[in-house]
């Protein structure tokens, strides 16, 4: 049980434009032993379950350090059934692992622009509604994403945004939220060997597109390839791409500059001996916002299990308690009124609206570009 981060104090902002994550898996545990038959890429009709239903154990495939234990426990507890939890570091890992079927996992936590590559690759099971009466309690902003119109294959978890999380004892106290931190050669060569990256290909990309004033959604051949080169520059001064640990780098003091997900750097930070050193940016050039969202597989061998589930992560008290615990935004209105207050008035987990900050989205057939051309950058 961890605790009480807020009394800690809550982490400071700075955005670039106003004065205002996630760490993300382990290695994957090994496979769980799947009883399913079919293919994920098989069309799937929608699961005929009922409100509160369970057809088994429940597999949960999600992001590592993502939910509270707590709440794992207690919805064993109520419907009688152990939950097994496997983690991953990037959607495209996730992709990899349940794209040909047979995963053995129930329950996923695919972020915006993958759900949409899923369902067209016919990987999830759409949602039967009526057996997750507390979809009503998603905020009307999530409720119809582009991404999965009518939350027809899945439902939002948790939002956040990625920026930069740096130690003001190295960087300063009026250090600009810039992606020139990294990517700009005279500034970034005063922390060489002193700057972390995701290794996450949409993610690290999408930075330095953004650095290079480009759509982080770009398919131009000739813009993805000046990101790349631009991280091929930076990797003089990078000490590490990693996805797991970029928050113990940067408390550790091994890092004085790294690249990561909102609500892993509030928990940290104010867990941290000396939280007020330590601020997370979203660069004034652009930054990520993403939603992650909870879909049944198309193969999942227990999807009763995985309706309840969803449903019981819904309920307007568990959504508080689950951004009660990892200091990410809650999708869910009906949870507000029982989230911390401190939480919500937090600009750096609800940023202001003149933020600018941008969705990743499905870029089809660049998607493959986007891989092979950070796999080289960063090799």
């Amino acid at each position: 049980m961890r605790i009480n981060r807020l009394a800690a104090g809550l982490a400071v902002l700075t955005v670039g434009l106003t004065a205002c994550g996630r760490e993300v898996g382990g290695d994957a545990a090994d496979d769980p032993t799947s009883d399913g038959t079919s293919t994920a890429t098989e069309a799937a009709a929608t699961a005929e379950c009922e409100e509160g239903e369970t057809d088994g154990d429940l597999v949960f495939y999600n992001w590592s350090d993502y939910i509270d234990p707590e709440l794992i426990t207690q919805f064993e507890e109520e419907h009688g059934v152990s939950v097994t939890s496997d983690y991953y570091p990037s959607n495209e890992e996730l992709l990899a692992k349940v794209q040909s079927g047979g995963s053995g996992y129930d329950v996923i936590v695919p972020s915006d622009y993958m759900v949409n590559i899923m369902r067209e690759e016919g990987i999830l099971l759409p949602l039967d509604k009526d057996a997750i009466p507390n979809h009503v309690n998603v905020a009307d902003e999530f409720a119809d994403p582009p991404f999965d119109p009518g939350n027809q294959f899945s439902l939002p978890y948790q939002w956040g945004t990625t920026g930069l999380g740096v130690d003001t004892a190295v960087v300063g106290e009026d250090v600009e939220a810039s992606w020139d931190l990294i990517f700009d050669p005279e500034t970034a060569s005063q922390y060489s060997g002193q700057i972390a990256l995701l290794d996450d290909p949409r993610e690290t990309m999408a930075a330095a597109l953004y650095y290079l004033g480009y759509s982080p959604n770009t398919t131009s051949d000739e813009e993805l390839q000046e990101a790349s080169d631009l991280i091929a520059e930076a990797k003089q001064h990078i000490a590490a791409f990693d996805s797991n640990l970029y928050t113990d780098l940067l408390l550790s003091g091994e890092v004085a500059i790294s690249h990561g997900f909102s609500g892993n750097y509030f928990a940290a930070f104010a867990e941290a001996e000396n939280p007020d050193q330590y601020r997370y940016l979203i660069p004034l050039e652009g930054a990520t916002k993403w939603v992650d969202t909870m879909a049944v597989l198309a193969d999942a061998p227990h999807p009763c299990t995985g309706h309840t589930f969803i449903n019981f992560l819904l309920d307007a008290e568990n959504g508080a308690q689950l951004t009660n615990w990892n200091y990410y935004g809650s999708p869910n209105a009906a949870a507000e009124e029982h989230i911390l207050p401190e939480i919500l008035e937090d600009p750096a987990i609800y940023p202001p609206d003149d933020a600018d900050l941008f969705f990743l989205e499905d870029t089809g057939d660049a998607e493959i570009l986007y891989n092979d051309l950070f796999t080289r950058a960063k090799s």
